[in-house]
């Protein structure tokens, strides 16, 4: 793979809120372990405040307790362990057996199972430390309370990341939807197979939005700078299902007119229907900076979902042709709902068939 500059320093640029927090959230759990408690080497709370942070995008209150209980019983396991057979060689096989059993008992996450393992074998492997037995799991636990109460004093911007994530599926769409405009006035089957691959590269879009949301939303629960955001984030909740809904639709749209259009007949009615779709699309998509726009979006789209019969375009008995104006009816329907309207409320609109 070939390195880029640019690349790289835009990784850094967005990891700069998650790289602050968890310096701070380290170096205010070891701050916490060793001048408050006296601790003389809290490796494990720096380690546990570290690792529950972490660099995913998943920054879930959940996510993060998780991953701090599975290292805490890790730690712990292995200093009971420790304490009743001993150090060995064959103790140590003993010990990340038992530890790496017990994570799968647990949960069904494998990188859970590791993080167990791995807690387990430091402790094991690591010199005891001042102040008897459990000091390490105490110091895991402050390691974990600290990386959550950092995610809700200073928590990073995940309604930045998914307004990113969702302009990326909105270039996608658009770019497909001009695709289609030209194919079918041009009779381009290239343009259309180019859509097609685009389009189907859309779901990782969709589902790294979908955690974005999530991950915000989870926030907002315990972080009181986020609460004012739960409105905005229920919202684009609601037009991230649409668009999800719709981008599916979209794909079956797309492989039609690659069908259609074999015949080498340019349709000028479906071109002016894919612009109209693209410009509402288009408002839509500014959305997610303010709720006027999906008003409008809403009104343009129902502009177009009126058209949707075959009999306007005198084809209702073309089966080829008519196939794809009745299979914009659900996409238009998705679009609507992404819009804020009530799935049956957008299919009423639709003209009779």
């Amino acid at each position: 793979m070939r390195w880029s500059l640019n690349e790289s320093v835009r990784r850094v640029i967005e990891s700069a809120p998650a790289i602050i927090q968890i310096v701070l959230a380290a170096t205010a759990s070891f701050a916490f372990a060793h001048l408050v408690l006296g601790h003389a080497n809290p490796i494990f709370s720096v380690t546990v405040a570290i690792t529950a942070l972490g660099f995913t995008r998943d920054a879930r209150p959940r996510r993060i307790i998780s991953t701090a209980t599975g290292m805490i019983i890790g730690i712990a396991l292995s200093e009971v362990l420790l304490l009743a057979i001993g150090q060995g060689l064959w103790q140590m096989s003993l010990v990340l057996l038992i530890a790496l059993t017990a994570a799968r008992l647990i949960s069904g996450s494998a990188a859970f199972a590791l993080t167990v393992g791995i807690q387990a074998m430091l402790v094991y492997i690591m010199p005891a430390p001042e102040g008897g037995a459990f000091i390490r799991s105490l110091d895991g636990v402050i390691g974990g309370a600290t990386a959550l109460l950092f995610t809700a004093i200073i928590p990073r911007d995940p309604r930045g990341l998914a307004a990113k994530d969702a302009g990326k599926l909105f270039d996608i769409v658009l770019d497909s939807l001009d695709a289609l405009k030209l194919a079918v006035r041009n009779v381009d089957v290239a343009i259309v197979d180019e859509a097609l691959t685009r389009v189907r590269r859309s779901q990782p879009l969709v589902d790294n939005w979908r955690m974005s949301l999530d991950s915000a939303i989870s926030v907002s629960k315990i972080s009181p700078f986020m609460k004012k955001h739960r409105e905005d984030l229920s919202d684009q909740v609601r037009l991230m299902r649409g668009m999800d809904l719709a981008t599916r639709n979209l794909r079956v749209v797309v492989r039609r007119v690659d069908f259609l259009i074999r015949d080498g007949k340019p349709r000028a009615y479906l071109a002016d229907l894919f612009a109209q779709i693209s410009a509402a699309t288009a408002v839509l998509a500014k959305g997610l900076e303010g709720p006027d726009a999906l008003d409008d979006a809403r009104a343009m789209l129902l502009d177009v979902i009126h058209q949707l019969d075959p009999k306007r375009f005198g084809i209702a008995d073309q089966l080829r042709e008519a196939s794809v104006l009745l299979l914009l009816r659900p996409l238009l329907i998705d679009l609507l709902c992404a819009s804020g309207m009530r799935e049956d409320d957008a299919r009423a609109e639709l003209p009779e068939v």
